[in-house]
């Protein structure tokens, strides 16, 4: 028997048996390890006699309708498989009917690598390294949006429709949902983002919903990505979210919890700036400029404060998959909202 984070326990034994039957090649779970990273889906590794794999699920409890959908992650990434976006292999997916865990839960293999967490790169000596793993995530990202839907199986994983607008809708819904003390900067925010929508430009792509830095593996020697991960927010949409998501990393301070590059010579440190970075991905996807960028940051400011609320809310209720990480993250939808807000003051 193993625990989850929430207490719950798992049947090693039960699901050793289960993926012996439904994994080709696997036999014999030795144990599970729960990463301690991430706060949204519990995922483990799962050492076995055959190899090492990687199994993702549902947190229990009571959960947000549209939230945690490890379904769709597995959809995804099954479809990604032999683009230029680079993912793990999927290997299988239990519906909660079927499920030993009680839950829904995929199993993929396991990709040794490095993950940095630290924006700066603090690991690499080389300042032409660290601008190199930067790239390597511009061209994924270029790559990922230039996917072909249809030719993939995507084509209806997401509405057709203004997406700014849809999201907006959908993240003010779960945040006032999960809202547990009064935040004015977010209520601000809000209403400049209403009033400031974009006409929809009529652009659509597969969009990652949470792509940053610490969501990829690279390879332990070259600046090369192998995996990207966490696609639990993906869905079809406008490019420019994910793009101006990453783009906060630029903006959020280095200190505390958040790790951004706010105040960080990045020149020094052979990072790209946002503008450099924003030119690259423009040049690859064959774009002249972006027009209403401080909406694009704004917005991914808002969605991210929302999302961290929902994991406070769960922290409350006493299932968050890292109860401390989860506190922090409560005490930064403040801090994010009024970022946003003097983002839109300094550009107004």
């Amino acid at each position: 028997m193993t625990t989850d984070g929430d207490d719950q326990t798992i049947d090693e034994a039960a699901l050793g048996h289960y993926l012996e039957e439904h994994v080709e090649g696997f036999h014999g779970l030795e144990q599970m390890v729960k990463f301690q990273a991430g706060q949204s889906n519990p995922t483990w590794r799962l050492d076995a006699d055959s190899r090492t794999y990687v199994l993702r699920a549902k947190p229990p409890g009571e959960l947000l309708k549209s939230a945690h959908q490890v379904d769709r992650e597995f959809r995804v990434m099954q479809a990604l498989a032999g683009t230029d976006v680079p993912v793990p292999r999927m290997l299988h997916l239990a519906e909660e009917s079927h499920s030993p865990l009680g839950r829904t839960f995929f199993v993929m293999e396991h990709c040794d690598g490095r993950i940095f967490w630290d924006p700066a790169l603090p690991e690499i000596e080389s300042g032409e390294e660290r601008g190199a793993v930067y790239d390597a995530m511009n061209a994924a990202l270029a790559a990922l949006h230039s996917v072909d839907v249809d030719s993939v199986g995507l084509a209806d994983f997401g509405r057709p429709g203004n997406y700014f607008e849809r999201q907006l809708s959908r993240w003010t819904e779960q945040y006032r949902q999960s809202k547990t003390d009064p935040i004015p900067a977010m209520d601000e925010l809000i209403a400049w983002l209403e009033q400031n929508l974009p006409d929809d430009d009529g652009v659509t792509s597969l969009v990652h919903g949470d792509f940053r830095l610490d969501n990829m593996i690279f390879d332990k020697q070259k600046p090369e990505i192998l995996a990207i991960l966490d696609w639990e927010l993906s869905t079809l949409g406008h490019p420019l979210a994910d793009l101006s998501y990453q783009c906060m990393q630029w903006r959020l301070p280095h200190s505390g919890s958040f790790k951004g590059l706010g105040d960080l010579d990045r020149t020094a440190l052979g990072i790209p700036t946002e503008e450099q970075y924003v030119a690259r991905y423009c040049e690859r996807r064959g774009l002249d400029g972006i027009d209403h960028w401080p909406f694009y940051v704004a917005f991914s400011f808002f969605r991210l404060a929302a999302i961290l609320q929902g994991v406070f809310k769960r922290y409350i209720q006493g299932n968050a998959s890292n109860p401390d990480k989860a506190k922090v993250y409560g005490r930064n939808v403040p801090v994010l909202a009024q970022l946003a807000v003097d983002l839109i003051k300094k550009e107004a």
